[in-house]
């Protein structure tokens, strides 16, 4: 019995890679497991639920055949892909959580975020972030023209990248203080998101326990998955 972690997808049609691998995953790994959990960023950009690229379908329609066989998933939204909906969600048959979300594993009390909310150094970013997530301002841009919407994400995804070229990575990391203090608010054993892109595990000492943070990593060379069973977490590679 085992319950599966991803992140980081990113999945676009100029990445086919990316999207073959996921759907192979999806009919394998998936496809045996409890629950599926994805933590945000399964798509570079997502402009609306209207949206008709044509390699979404063929992502909406595995997701579909995967829950209406048992498998139930779960969704949480990322920096990249915030604007997925109910029209999504009703479409493949996700739950769509909020960030964060508090689960627990046998026995453990385990934190799901996507993670960039962790990222506190990054003022600048975590303002952009605030206003994008505000429902009034999502209806705003989901009142524009599709053609316009794609021109803006466009837009944003070239920021995104000037951004990360020019800005250090320790302030695109997540905060340590910020770490501890959702640990401590949340009364948690474990804290798992991705975002980072820097996958691992780490100790965290939060008033003299020793508590844990485990981070998914992309797949834009590999998959990354945390296959959580009975006999506790494994942050896994998956070879493309």
């Amino acid at each position: 019995m085992t319950t599966l972690f991803i992140s980081d997808l990113h999945l676009e049609a100029e990445r086919p890679d990316i999207a073959r691998q996921f759907l192979t995953f999806l009919e394998q790994d998936a496809s045996e497991a409890d629950d599926l959990y994805i933590l945000g960023d399964l798509f570079e950009a997502w402009v609306g639920d209207d949206d008709p690229n044509t390699h979404y379908f063929t992502i909406k329609r595995a997701l579909r055949k995967l829950v209406d066989s048992g498998v139930p998933v779960y969704f949480m939204h990322g920096n990249r892909d915030f604007m997925i909906g109910k029209g999504f969600a009703n479409e493949t048959g996700i739950e769509i959580l909020k960030d964060p979300h508090k689960v627990l594993m046998y026995g453990q009390q385990v934190l799901l975020s996507h993670g960039d909310v962790l990222c506190t150094d990054d003022v600048q970013y975590q303002r952009v972030r605030k206003m994008t997530r505000d429902p009034d301002w999502q209806a705003s841009i989901l009142a524009r023209p599709l053609k316009d919407r794609l021109r803006m994400a466009e837009e944003a995804r070239r920021q995104s990248l000037e951004q990360t070229i020019n800005q250090s990575m320790q302030i695109m990391d997540v905060n340590q203080n910020a770490v501890k203090k959702a640990i401590q608010h949340f009364g948690v054993d474990i804290l798992l998101h991705g975002h980072t892109h820097r996958p691992g595990v780490h100790v965290v000492d939060v008033d003299g326990r020793k508590a844990k943070r485990i981070v998914l990593g992309d797949w834009y060379t590999q998959g990354s998955v945390v296959r959580w069973s009975s006999r506790g977490a494994s942050l896994e590679e998956m070879p493309r």
